[in-house]
């Protein structure tokens, strides 16, 4: 009975000990050594790839905004967020695709609305945009609907309006377009393409400077 009860409470102290400190390594020190590797060497990711503009962070360059103004470069469409999210740029219930099918009616209709929204949006005087010239993102959200990227296309046809509504020219837009444009990761891995916000940003340094 006497070697029972001590062997019971020679394992009860062993798993006991085990339980401190595996809790100890696994639940203080991984994560404070993982958490100081990411603060030295990956800092801007660790924090979530924050964009500051003015002295303070207005932004991930990782998440679409919406809602920005004709003033300013206009996102991929974000028609996955539902009708339920309380703010869609960053405080969402969900956020996803349509999940409609190519040829549902709903999802044509959207596109087809879309498109010549962004016809009418994006000609101005001397500048008359073409259904044809629409790319892809310019009417579809991506898989999140949270992209914060859109292609050199849509960018591109998007000078115009931004020079006309801001006083600038073309040529100055047409630049800021092409130095906010990324090649393709490692030269060869997704697509080349312009982060809204940051461009909106550059945008905003610009008009400020002229």
């Amino acid at each position: 009975m006497n070697n029972s009860v001590t062997n019971t409470a020679r394992l009860l102290g062993a798993g006991l000990r085990a339980l401190l400190v595996l809790t100890l390594v696994t639940g203080v020190i991984y994560p404070l050594v993982v958490t100081g590797v990411a603060q030295a060497l990956l800092d801007n990711k660790a924090n979530g790839s924050e964009i500051k503009a003015d002295g303070k962070v207005v932004g991930s360059s990782l998440i679409g905004q919406q809602g920005y103004s004709l003033d300013h470069f206009q996102p991929r469409p974000a028609g996955g967020l539902g009708e339920n999210s309380l703010n869609t740029q960053y405080k969402l219930i969900l956020s996803g695709a349509t999940n409609l099918s190519a040829d549902n009616p709903d999802l044509v209709k959207a596109v087809k609305e879309a498109k010549a929204k962004v016809v009418k949006d994006n000609s101005v005087p001397g500048y008359t945009v073409k259904p044809s010239q629409v790319p892809a993102d310019a009417v579809t959200s991506s898989g999140s609907g949270l992209d914060p990227d859109i292609s050199p296309a849509y960018a591109n046809l998007q000078v115009h309006r931004v020079a006309e509504k801001n006083g600038l020219t073309v040529a100055q837009v047409q630049q800021l377009v092409d130095e906010q444009t990324k090649g393709r990761t490692l030269g060869f891995i997704g697509e080349p393409r312009v982060n809204v916000l940051e461009l909106n940003i550059a945008l905003k340094a610009l008009v400020a400077k002229d």
